[in-house]
């Protein structure tokens, strides 16, 4: 275990950073889910943008990998044009 100050401060710091990048990544998550689950073309367009917004948010920060992000985003636009 950490016996400097600097380390102890250190994992106090990372544990609060996870406990929100945590938040962010089940947000984006819940909001894909949302988004998937949605039939009506209309609101599904209405959605994807704040979708994408989130998504693009994670990947700059590296709590997911660009290429995720973008694979994410292409399915969901793929998604949405299939919709009648």
């Amino acid at each position: 275990m950490a016996n400097h100050k600097s380390a102890k401060k250190r994992i106090r710091q990372i544990a609060k950073r996870r406990l929100h990048n945590k938040y962010y990544a089940k947000t984006t998550r819940n909001a894909i889910k949302v988004l998937r689950s949605t039939s009506e073309k209309a609101a599904a367009q209405a959605l994807y943008p704040k979708v994408v917004a989130m998504l693009d948010k994670l990947a700059k920060r590296n709590i997911i990998h660009k290429n995720k992000a973008s694979n994410l985003k292409s399915k969901l636009a793929k998604q949405i044009n299939k919709l009648a």
